[in-house]
């Protein structure tokens, strides 16, 4: 084992607010010590102990690595034809998701595992050493349970969706996926995953379907978290502060009282910008559920339908011109506030003892991440 020292930090963001003097626990002129994955000591340069190695990152911005919460990164096909035609007016609908469960379907272990390992790649080259993977473009007990083993591969963060949509073959009985679904399918899945997660949307699950999921769930000890309110006011939002979700995920469509049930509960806001971005929905206001004490989070939502971006930098300049968010807030909710929706509280911050997980800036501050949109800025990552 071998300790890191790195120094010459022009502006370091620890997201620790017992540290410096604001609410990202902003530091200059500073220094980490990494030893054996871990942060072991934070502080001014000219005060950094020793280490086996150095490295000098010469006034640089570092920040915590991105924390992705939501992605849908194991999966097989293509579908920039449905992109194409949102572009030139066609809606988007629930229903796309089931072209790449056929795809899924026909693909091979390697295929599946070659696309997964691609994308974890991509991310990770632009800042994210955290990230969730979901299930639930195979809709059936073999294929649920590969992407949930070959996920696993690459993360912790393992989300069961078999409640994605209901596939075809069982479009005449709803209930008997369902069953599933919470059933044998789930049983398959749980000694992969960590999560559980449902669609309850038009389209996809109403909140009865949606409660029995989840309930299966949590009697098996998966965590649950839920896509709500993405294609207009619904129960999920209220589903998911029922069942105690880390995270209710799009947020696009919320009433006043889906905006009070998050501000007086403990789950996260997940906000997926990509999403709008790609089936030109309106963007979701960062600033009503910040301003209501709601706790935000940013993720990519990285699928082939609706948002193929692995970029976290790119969800951070969406917040900040769209959705109403400081840099320094969407920065945030990009890290801590993706540890708070995966419920973690070693990453997205880099405090003593938490991981070694962390972006070098080409840049001197992290504003540029909102500043400088669709630069390559992530020039180093260490970690993840």
């Amino acid at each position: 084992m071998t300790s890191l020292l790195i120094t010459g930090i022009g502006e370091l963001t620890t997201n620790d607010p017992d540290v410096g003097a604001d609410a990202l626990g902003t530091l200059h002129d500073a220094a980490v010590v990494i030893d054996d994955g871990r942060v072991a000591w934070i502080g001014p340069a000219t005060s950094a102990p020793a280490a086996d190695s150095v490295r000098d990152v010469d006034g640089a911005a570092v920040i915590p690595g991105f924390v992705d919460s939501h992605s849908h990164t194991v999966f097989a096909g293509d579908r920039a034809a449905e992109f194409a035609a949102r572009m030139t007016g066609t809606p988007y609908a629930a229903g796309g998701i089931r072209t790449t469960v056929a795809a899924t379907r026909a693909a091979t272990d390697g295929e599946l595992r070659a696309r997964l390992r691609s994308l974890r790649a991509e991310s990770r080259a632009q800042g994210t050493t955290t990230q969730e993977v979901k299930t639930g473009y195979g809709l059936d007990v073999e294929t649920e349970t590969r992407l949930a083993r070959i996920a696993a591969e690459v993360t912790s963060e393992v989300t069961f969706l078999g409640a994605h949509v209901v596939p075809a073959e069982y479009a005449e009985d709803r209930a008997a996926y369902v069953a599933l679904v919470a059933g044998a399918m789930l049983a398959a899945v749980r000694p992969f995953a960590r999560w559980i997660d449902v669609f309850c949307e038009r389209g996809a699950f109403d909140p009865d379907e949606s409660r029995t999921v989840l309930q299966a769930g949590i009697a098996v000890g998966l965590l649950p978290r839920v896509h709500g309110n993405q294609l207009g006011e619904g129960a999920g939002v209220q589903l998911a502060v029922e069942v105690g979700a880390a995270s209710v995920d799009h947020c696009t469509y919320l009433s006043d009282s889906d905006v009070d049930a998050l501000s007086g509960s403990d789950t996260v806001a997940t906000l997926l910008p990509g999403v709008e971005f790609s089936t030109k929905h309106p963007y979701p206001s960062a600033r009503r559920l910040l301003d209501a004490g709601v706790v935000v989070a940013l993720a990519s939502d990285c699928n082939p339908g609706t948002s193929f971006t692995t970029s976290m930098p790119l969800m951070v300049a969406l917040a900040v011109r769209e959705m109403g968010m400081s840099p320094d807030e969407a920065v945030w909710a990009a890290t801590a506030g993706g540890a708070r929706a995966l419920h973690r509280d070693d990453v997205g911050v880099l405090r003593v003892g938490a991981r070694g997980d962390l972006a070098v800036l080409n840049a001197p501050s992290r504003i540029h991440l909102a500043y400088r949109p669709g630069v390559p800025l992530v020039s180093e990552v260490i970690g993840g």
